[in-house]
């Protein structure tokens, strides 16, 4: 059966109006009511990360999970974003989510998010211990892929030791400058970790920036990740998300439109 575009793309999912917190400073208009699964739907998307935000949720995960059963594909949070608190100084969720894969056959592996720090250019945690969480999800009773976020902002610290250790890269253009320059950086990633899978980052609104994504911007990044998808450079799209999806921000239903004429 031939791939489609749809089968290729995911959902960064957090804790509904996460993303509206003052103290982010992100100036994003509306209100978030949507949580992933509703978000999901609206967007027609069927594979989800749920990804901890500010420390939520906290283990156990089992509620969260029994409403993401109707995802194709989930990827637990093994270190939630950087305001994740109990995720530093060494600290991670790996066995919960190693739980959470032995309950529910859509679990197919774990994400670190905010992984590195473009300020200190450090990592959250040493190489061994890295090696150390990659090795338990491949010995998992159902081998299970270990993700990882990468940002444009990284490219000036050689990480490849920390590259080398995961399965799936993901990579993100966080403001304007960095998504002008996207094919260029995602074809630089891409040659940078042979072998591993990759997936493009979308997002739909420009926290960079702090402002709404130009219909043109949306556009470009869209036909770009359609292109690279085709081409199999590709092998997939992470969507951003759930948070943006019911805010009346015009990208979610440029979004929409380009999956309707792109499926």
């Amino acid at each position: 059966m031939k791939r489609t575009f749809r089968d290729g793309l995911w959902l960064w999912g957090q804790d509904a109006g996460a993303h509206h917190k003052p103290e982010y400073g992100w100036n994003i208009p509306g209100e978030n009511r949507m949580g992933p699964v509703e978000a999901a739907a609206y967007l027609d998307i069927s594979n989800c990360f749920r990804v901890v935000m500010g420390g939520s949720p906290v283990p156990p995960f089992d509620d969260e999970s029994e409403k993401l059963a109707g995802f194709d594909k989930v990827a637990w949070s093994i270190m939630g974003d950087k305001s994740s608190i109990r995720n530093n100084d060494g600290a991670d969720d790996l066995e919960e989510v190693l739980r959470q894969a032995e309950k529910y056959p859509n679990v197919v592996g774990g994400v670190l998010d905010d992984f590195f720090s473009p300020e200190t250019g450090g990592a959250r945690i040493t190489l061994s211990r890295l090696k150390e969480i990659r090795d338990a999800l491949h010995s998992a009773p159902r081998p299970l892929e270990l993700f990882l976020v990468y940002y444009a902002a990284l490219f000036k610290i050689d990480y490849t030791p920390y590259l080398d250790l995961v399965d799936v890269v993901t990579f993100w253009s966080w403001d304007s400058a960095e998504l002008a320059c996207a094919e260029e950086n995602l074809n630089k990633i891409i040659a940078m970790t042979p072998g591993k899978k990759h997936l493009a980052g979308c997002y739909l609104y420009n926290y960079g920036d702090c402002r709404e994504l130009t219909d043109e911007e949306m556009r470009n990044q869209l036909e770009l990740y359609y292109r690279f998808y085709q081409e199999g450079k590709i092998d997939g799209v992470v969507v951003c998300s759930n948070n943006i999806a019911d805010t009346g921000i015009r990208s979610v239903e440029i979004f929409r439109e380009f999956m309707a004429d792109h499926l």
